[in-house]
């Protein structure tokens, strides 16, 4: 890290420099970290070579097993994937060029667009907090100076002034002030660049994994996490600037009070700062819920929408089941008593046309019957139609158009 020397040693000079060393610190780290790892002589370079291998070889066996077929639709993902995989795993030059300056070269380009900023809006917002600090710190300066005059000239007056200031004076709020602004901006910043650096270190590990389907996931939750680190520095820096402008007609009004330090100046002061802290939570929240809501290119699905698949799935299985279950045990029963309809009718004719000549018997009632003589359509026939129909052959079920009338079922009332 001998080219960030110089940048480390002037980092406590404000916030630009020190941010400035950060980046620096980040570039030479996440370079040694990925040489380390997959370079020439990589610690994870023989795991690489086994990796791919396994790749090649399960596709094989796809292929052999029939799972599998050699077309454009099942080769151009996964000679896509394995060539990706292999670039951005082995070239640093390539992991370089996509991902470090995609994330962060990418949101300080679309800052600097949308402040009308020449340069790094970064960099230049970084030098807006020193200045802001700077007068911040001239005015508790000049505080300081006119407190030991009036104590000079008169200590009595100043010890009652300060017991009836509370315990909070107007110099500790615009302090306190001063911290939380100082927290909502430059620890948020500090943060998100180091928490991406971290990130991107370990990036060629979790290119590695998208190969294979059950460790995808963890590629695109990488993927996620360095766009949420990368999106926390862009909405810094907006927010950030419209705070700033906010702050500097309170800042030039405390500077040039007459008062050692203005009361209502240091409440303001504290006021904004508070804002943009609750500014900055509310910003961590949407950046979250923003890159929780990606697919990541199809890498990894949406839990929610696979576990509502699946429980429409089972509920669908159940209740078909349930059906099966209630209209099996039906269909002999109901198939059972169509047959067995027209034969209990017919025994009942039978008994009725045979004790017609007969004289009534008592106990029995009944005014009026139906006999059925002829059911056609897959119903019962006489006895004598049947032969008939077995001797003419099977050409015989095939019967024209003009015996449809004469096949339609007769009946007879008999009254008694």
């Amino acid at each position: 890290m001998s080219d960030c020397a110089q940048l480390i040693e002037g980092a406590s000079a404000g916030v630009a420099p020190s941010l400035r060393a950060v980046d620096c610190v980040a570039g030479e780290t996440t370079a040694a970290a990925f040489n380390r790892l997959f370079g020439v002589d990589g610690a994870m370079a023989p795991v690489l070579t086994i990796l791919l291998t396994l790749y090649i070889a399960f596709f094989a066996v796809s292929l052999l097993t029939g799972r599998s077929r050699l077309g454009i639709s099942a080769l151009t993902p996964r000679m896509l994937t394995f060539g990706l995989v292999l670039t951005f795993a082995t070239s640093w030059v390539a992991y370089q060029s996509v991902f470090w300056n995609l994330a962060i070269g990418g949101p300080d380009w679309i800052a600097s667009v949308l402040t009308g900023a020449k340069g790094s809006a970064t960099q230049i917002f970084a030098d807006r907090i020193d200045i802001v600090f700077a007068a911040i710190g001239q005015v508790s300066e000049v505080a300081k100076g006119a407190a030991g005059a009036g104590g000079g000239s008169g200590g009595g007056s100043g010890q009652a002034a300060g017991g009836a200031a509370g315990m909070f004076s107007p110099a500790d709020i615009m302090w306190l002030g001063a911290l939380l602004l100082l927290l909502g901006t430059v620890g948020v910043l500090l943060t998100a660049r180091i928490a991406l650096a971290v990130l991107l270190a370990l990036g060629p590990v979790f290119v590695i994994l998208a190969l294979f389907g059950p460790t995808r996931g963890l590629t695109a939750g990488w993927v996620r996490g360095v766009a949420l680190t990368a999106l926390t520095p862009l909405f810094v820096v907006l927010a950030g600037g419209i705070t700033l402008e906010l702050l500097v007609p309170v800042i030039s009004g405390l500077s040039q009070s007459v008062e050692p330090i203005s009361g209502r100046g240091a409440m303001a002061l504290f006021l904004l700062a508070a804002v943009h802290v609750a500014l900055m939570v509310m910003v961590l929240k949407v950046a979250g819920t923003m890159v929780s809501g990606w697919q990541v290119f199809g890498l990894a699905r949406g839990d929610g929408a696979d576990t509502g698949h699946a429980a429409n799935f089972a509920d669908a299985v159940q209740a078909g089941a349930n059906a099966a279950s209630h209209v099996a045990p039906l269909v002999p029963a109901q198939a059972s008593d169509s047959r067995r309809a027209p034969l209990v009718a017919a025994n009942q004719s039978a008994g009725e046309v045979a004790g017609a000549g007969q004289p009534a018997q008592p106990g029995r009632s009944g005014d009026r019957r139906t006999v059925i003589t002829q059911v056609s359509g897959g119903g019962l026939e006489p006895v004598a139609a049947r032969t008939q129909n077995r001797a003419r052959g099977i050409g015989s079920r095939y019967r024209s158009a003009s015996n449809d009338g004469a096949s339609r079922p007769a009946a007879k009332e008999i009254k008694r």
